[in-house]
């Protein structure tokens, strides 16, 4: 009898100390600061977004390539003309007016050595007033071999130019068509921007000849909108 009644009580004992250990869920939230409670629903209700700038978007889609193309084609650079390309001409005729001028340096160079060359090979002396007599003279301490490697040289020089300057010309109508195609197809953002400063800067380990720690500069930033 006893022992059924100290087992209840043992028993009973130690259910009230299982639930003594459990966690207390009943406990009161800590309060939160009213003044930061309401800056933080300021901040939720009106989120601080960053602006972004819009990108001006303005293809025309009347300009033509084709047009571009055929304008470089009859004339050089007026296709750059076209595609309001203005700065572009100048380097063009520059290009092509030393490829102009090669072409007839070497044409009149080539002419000069090959006389001198047939009249070495023929053993015979120029006739007073010919257009290179005084060049026969001129060459008279040169070999035959280098007259003749003159000669050669002339030719591929003068065959180059032409080359160079029907290059030249196709790279302009190129140049012509990419410009009229981004202008009638793609954005054109015309928003670039840079900004000049003046800076310091601390100079690299094998700039050593510095007394100073730092270096007077002026820093470019270019902005891409």
């Amino acid at each position: 009898m006893y022992r059924y009644f100290l087992t209840t009580i043992c028993f009973v004992l130690f259910a009230i100390a299982v639930k003594a250990q459990a966690l207390d869920t009943t406990a009161k939230k800590t309060t939160v600061d009213p003044m930061l409670q309401s800056r933080r629903d300021s901040v939720k209700a009106n989120p601080i977004v960053p602006k972004v700038k819009e990108r001006v978007y303005h293809p025309d889609s009347t300009h033509s390539p084709h047009k571009a193309v055929m304008h470089s084609l009859m004339i050089p650079g007026w296709g750059q003309v076209y595609n309001h390309r203005w700065w572009k001409v100048p380097a063009i005729y520059t290009g092509l007016g030393l490829l102009a001028w090669a072409y007839f340096f070497n044409v009149d160079y080539y002419n000069e050595t090959l006389s001198v060359a047939k009249h070495r090979e023929k053993g015979d002396l120029p006739v007073v007033g010919e257009k290179y007599y005084s060049s026969y003279y001129l060459y008279a301490p040169y070999s035959t071999e280098a007259i003749n490697s003159a000669v050669i040289g002339a030719r591929r020089n003068r065959d180059l130019a032409v080359i160079g300057f029907v290059a030249a010309w196709g790279i302009n109508m190129i140049d012509a068509y990419i410009d009229a195609k981004f202008i009638h197809s793609y954005t054109m953002d015309n928003n670039l921007s840079f900004k000049v400063k003046p800076s310091l800067i601390t100079p690299p380990v094998y700039a050593g000849n510095f007394n100073s720690s730092v270096i007077p500069a002026l820093k470019i930033t270019f902005t891409f909108n």
